[in-house]
């Protein structure tokens, strides 16, 4: 068979691009997707900047690791299809008009997997993947998915960071850090609040009882990073202002 699918290990890579010896191609024209509950459909682009043929398989999760693809109220096409080298192909994603929760965003995550041409038989087979978020937003929600991260709720207590998002939206954070002076009491890589979802962090032993500086970057629907910081001390109950660029 030209392709393999069962002598393959699947090499899985979250959002990003990794380069694999000649046969690991394939770029997304985006790093997230928005669909709005009013189209019928959205649509990605995917490259293959490899120098050979591939097989491009695409599907949609829930995230529920119990939950079959065929259960979700989606439909990628087209879901298998063979690329040609630097060849182009339009994936669109269709609702099916199941009920969704229409207060507030869902989200779904796209895997575009690249398998690569069969090698000979003692040869090892990469299947890369690349997965991304998928937004479905219903119509007429309350509040602004660009100004999400300004409505979170942010506050110290009993030396634990709570954050609380009452909004519609998800938000997307990165380079969370609660600093005390020039003393770190957290740091956190990356951390996706869903709506009406709370979170908390336990933090370092503090300096003394001066104010906190809290930074983090939230990414917008473009996947753009927004630089956002608050001054914090006791328990108020504190919002952070966007740091203009």
């Amino acid at each position: 068979m030209f392709f393999s699918l069962f002598r393959s290990a699947c090499l899985f890579v979250p959002g990003m691009l990794l380069a694999f010896s000649v046969q690991a191609g394939i770029v997304l024209n985006t790093t997230r997707v928005i669909y709005p509950a009013t189209d019928k459909e959205v649509s990605l682009g995917v490259y293959n900047s490899g120098r050979g043929e591939i097989l491009l398989q695409s599907w949609l999760e829930s995230g529920d690791a119990a939950a079959q693809p065929s259960s979700l109220p989606f439909v990628v096409t087209p879901p298998l299809v063979r690329m040609d080298a630097e060849g182009r192909q339009l994936l669109r994603i269709i609702y099916a008009g199941a009920e969704m929760p229409q207060d507030r965003e869902s989200v779904f995550w796209l895997n575009v997997q690249e398998i690569p041409q069969e090698a000979s038989e003692n040869a090892l087979q990469i299947a890369i993947r690349q997965r991304i978020k998928v937004f479905f937003r219903p119509k007429g929600l309350e509040g602004d998915s660009f100004k999400a991260a300004e409505g979170l709720q942010w506050r110290v207590q009993n030396n634990v960071l709570h954050v609380e998002n009452p909004g519609a939206f998800h938000v997307s954070m990165v380079g969370i850090e609660l600093n005390q002076g020039a003393h770190a009491l957290l740091k956190k890589d990356s951390q996706m609040l869903a709506p009406r979802q709370g979170l908390q962090w336990p933090l370092k032993p503090g300096a003394g009882n001066g104010a906190l500086n809290l930074l983090f970057s939230s990414i917008d629907d473009f996947g753009a990073q927004v630089r956002y910081r608050a001054s914090m001390k006791g328990e108020l109950v504190t919002h952070a202002d966007r740091l203009e660029p």
